[in-house]
């Protein structure tokens, strides 16, 4: 019997066992954590969070009331290392996660604590009565490897216990990326010990545009903020007891105004004065961008060699958008570069950047990332590529065999407006409801077989330009970043044929889990007053966004 669960993102089956009429198991004062090799992250978590919310001590241990956690070969064959099946009153135990992995154990551990209701998310109990659990079985897997969310920390800055805060967040709808957008014209955000300046001058600016950059608004207190390497070292380790990966960006050759006031030496000193440059205080594309030199490939490999340090990631993104060549075609010293190197011009310059970098980290055992600009002027062999523009780049990388993260800004850029009116804070781009999130569909349709291979996955993008706090985050990402996860884990069929409906109802209770845990997410009827920003301007895109 199929049950009708309130479960986020949806499963891929989920059923009763034996009869119509749902049984329940109950959690109480006997029930323990028996935790097989490789599940002690999982059973460290399942004793925090639902120790605090339920007020059971959850000893160790087996036996007829335990949670068992187990990593069991034939759900890898099955369902992959992510995959888990998870059952109740059953097996001699109360609850039985078997994962093929650890991450897999780990997201069976999400589901059941989504099966114990809202309550489960609370820091503390606030009922007597004991946890209760449906006779159930469940098989679950997800459909991509790469379902994550970037957070824009460099134009405004979110302290690392928010971003702590954001990993449970992720980790609560099974998402296992948190791109971190560390540096850009507005802040340098990340401690380099070799080049002090660039946080105790990049990451502080004067003040900051109020608004879209056409605002006449200022917010005049100065604003800033850096995490230091031991903030990133808690900042991963947090991330890797959730199975998420911290995929670090250092944005280059452009997007550089913050590294440039602090080493004015960076930038292309022969067409502009780089020692008058501050840390940029408004929004847009900026000018000023780095030099094609020796010296600032230097520069650079010693920031990234810290950043190898810290981040583990398989991954490192290189930015590599958004860089306009004016000072380059005006630069004596950069139309040299381009004769000594024998480059075709200034994107072909752009791209000897891009290569420089992927070989650099290659030789060490990582891969280069970077958004769809750096298919200009020539991709660099190895290098993947984040898809911002719209499909095209994507489908153009994939078909050339490189792999690829689908982010399109014109469907799951979470910076976009959620609604029409004048009631939408700062409204930016275009109207993206949570139905419109929920019919995203990452593999664009007619794409090959052995093209499609290469989507590694997707990700919602959260540019913070407009979001000046943790609470106007928490309005654009959710509700929304629930219908993504459900895009980016379940088995979903094609977009229009997808039950919405059915959704909107699950969320009744995924709501429900949001107020528990703090989340000040837009309302279904729209905004609360003390969330609207009446006066500020926006830039709002009228229509239905292209595809493109």
């Amino acid at each position: 019997m199929t049950l009708p669960l309130d479960l986020i993102p949806a499963p891929l089956s989920a059923e009763h066992r034996g009869s119509a009429a749902p049984g329940y198991v109950s959690l109480d004062g006997r029930t323990t954590l028996d935790a097989g090799p490789g599940t002690g992250t999982t059973a460290r978590w399942l004793r925090a969070a639902l120790g605090a919310a339920t007020g059971l001590p959850l000893a160790d241990g087996p036996g007829p009331h335990a949670i068992r956690l187990r990593i069991d070969a034939e759900v890898e064959r099955e369902h992959g290392p992510e995959g888990y099946r998870l059952s109740t009153g059953t097996g001699g135990a109360a609850v039985v996660i078997e994962g093929g992995g650890p991450a897999g154990v780990f997201w069976g551990a999400q589901t059941l604590r989504q099966l114990l209701g809202p309550e489960a998310y609370r820091k503390a109990p606030v009922t007597d009565r004991g946890p209760h659990l449906p006779l159930v079985t469940l098989s679950d897997r997800p459909r991509f490897g790469w379902r994550g969310l970037l957070l824009d920390v460099s134009r405004h800055f979110l302290p690392k216990d928010d971003v702590l805060r954001y990993l449970d967040l992720l980790a609560a709808h099974k998402l296992n990326v948190l791109h971190l957008h560390l540096t850009d014209d507005q802040g340098w955000r990340i401690e380099i010990e070799r080049h002090p300046k660039l946080t105790e001058v990049g990451s502080w600016r004067a003040r900051s545009r109020w608004g879209h950059r056409a605002s006449p608004l200022w917010d005049d207190t100065p604003h800033g903020g850096f995490y230091t390497q031991d903030d990133i070292r808690e900042i991963v380790a947090y991330a890797a007891e959730r199975h998420i990966t911290v995929v670090p960006e250092i944005d280059l050759p452009g997007h550089s105004q913050a590294a440039i006031a602090a080493y004015p030496e960076l930038g292309n000193t022969d067409v502009v004065d780089t020692t008058a440059l501050t840390v940029w205080d408004t929004w847009g594309v900026n000018p000023n961008v780095l030099a094609p030199t020796e010296a600032v490939l230097r520069f650079y490999e010693g920031v990234l060699e810290e950043v190898l340090d810290l981040f583990p990631s398989p991954f490192v993104h290189i930015g590599g958008d958004e860089c306009p060549k004016d000072q380059w075609k005006a630069s004596p010293a950069a139309q040299a570069r381009i004769g000594e190197l024998g480059l075709s011009g200034e994107d072909e310059l752009q791209s000897w950047f891009i290569r420089h970098f992927d070989r650099w980290l290659t030789a060490r055992g990582r891969r280069l990332i970077g958004w769809d600009e750096i298919l200009e002027g020539g991709l660099a062999e190895g290098a993947a590529v984040s898809s911002w523009r719209g499909y095209a780049g994507g489908i153009a990388a994939a078909e050339a065999g490189h792999d690829v993260v689908m982010c399109p800004e014109q469907q799951v850029y979470l910076d976009h407006r959620q609604a029409p009116g004048e009631d939408e804070p700062m409204p930016i781009g275009y109207v993206r409801t949570l139905e419109d999130v929920y019919r995203f569909e990452p593999v664009p349709p007619g794409l090959a077989p052995e093209a499609a291979a290469h989507i590694l996955g997707t990700q919602a993008n959260v540019w913070t330009e407009v979001m000046e706090n943790r609470a106007r985050i928490d309005y654009q990402v959710f509700p929304r970043l629930a219908a993504f996860a459900e895009v980016a884990w379940s088995a979903l069929p094609a977009p229009g044929a997808r039950d919405y409906p059915g959704f909107e109802r699950r969320m009744d209770t995924h709501y429900r889990r949001l107020d528990a845990l703090g989340v000040d997410y837009r309302p279904p009827a729209g905004p609360h007053p003390r969330q609207r920003r009446p006066g500020v301007l926006g830039r709002p895109l009228e229509g239905t966004p292209p595809i493109v």
